[in-house]
């Protein structure tokens, strides 16, 4: 296939269109390119997209024909992409794959054939740009296909659901309507957002933790915007309510260099000592993902405060120092 550039083709159209006709020294001083590299360009225009394109010897360049167009005018494509915009579409396709596979697989699989055609159209390199693209998915948790078309069918509907739900916590199952207000896909993982009418209130659910899973033909409730917003944006992470605590954190000098530029939540507050320690001051409501990150840190960061706070870190610190004690030389 030729090497053919989105952006320049549509130079190429653009500049004929405002000037009337475009000589070929004309367009090859203004794109940088050699005149077999036009000539391939043209080649595309007439072959590939069906432009009417000719040498006017009265005007001594290149025109478009409208008059041969089907439709009285010719235009590009509706979609075409520059390169960056390639780039955000195999991201975008990839996140998709890397969600998990197969999940929704019989919706995706159309729309990953188109995209991979349309980007076929122009790239820059005849090998597959797929190649110079990788994510890495770490831990994600199954969910049933099922459940997840469901639930889909489920929000566009606007229909309550059924669900069988495991409390890991509390180690029971438990049986509950819910109204489904948003997918999060949050951490490699899928959370459900939803008005769970046994109480009462806005609950998250594990989509890997739902048992089993039932669309109910009575009308799902719906919570306004603002009241989605004011629900999960003042907790930490994926816990949702009030933010009743503020930690007071210490990084070292070391780990400063990568926390310093993470956003661990929308209303922190920061700042960098003489000694190039960081000082991160986050809100939270419940503790257990803020405790999780401050072991993922650990020993590199100190809790300054709330006491509690620092109170359990250092519990299961020391339990995880007991647990990961060097054995005995036998």
């Amino acid at each position: 296939m030729s090497k053919v550039c989105i952006e320049r083709i549509t130079k190429i159209v653009s500049f004929i269109r405002q000037r009337g006709s475009a000589s070929m020294s004309f367009l090859k001083e203004e794109l940088e390119v050699s005149e077999a590299t036009l000539k391939r360009d043209f080649d595309f225009l007439r072959d590939r997209v069906g432009c009417p394109l000719e040498w006017d010897r009265t005007k001594r360049g290149w025109v478009i024909r409208d008059d041969l167009a089907e439709g009285g005018r010719f235009e590009l494509p509706g979609v075409w992409f520059d390169s960056s915009e390639v780039i955000a579409l195999l991201t975008m396709l990839h996140l998709v794959e890397g969600v998990q596979p197969g999940l929704l697989k019989e919706h995706v699989a159309p729309l990953k054939s188109r995209l991979r055609s349309m980007l076929a159209e122009g790239t820059i390199s005849e090998h597959s740009i797929e190649h110079k693209l990788r994510l890495i998915h770490f831990a994600p948790r199954k969910v049933e296909s099922k459940h997840f078309q469901q639930i889909a069918s489920g929000l566009v509907e606007g229909k309550r659901l059924y669900i069988e739900y495991w409390n890991r916590d509390r180690k029971e199952s438990t049986r509950r309507v819910i109204s489904p207000q948003q997918l999060v896909h949050y951490r490699e993982n899928w959370i459900l957002d939803a008005w769970c009418h046994s109480k009462n209130a806005l609950r998250s659910f594990a989509l890997d933790a739902i048992q089993s899973i039932r669309v109910l033909d009575e009308l799902a409730i719906e919570v306004s915007p603002k009241e989605m917003q004011e629900h999960f944006r003042s907790g930490y992470g994926i816990f949702a309510g009030a933010a009743a605590h503020r930690a007071l954190l210490k990084f070292t000098s070391d780990r400063a260099q990568w926390v310093g530029k993470e956003t661990w939540h929308h209303d922190q507050t920061s700042s960098y000592l003489e000694d190039g320690s960081y000082m991160l001051e986050v809100p939270y409501s419940n503790d257990q993902e803020l405790i999780m990150d401050l072991l993922r840190h650990s020993p590199e960061v100190e809790v300054l405060g709330p006491p509690e706070l620092r109170r359990k870190l250092h519990v299961l610190l020391c339990a995880a120092a007991t647990r990961n004690s060097l054995l005995e030389s036998y």
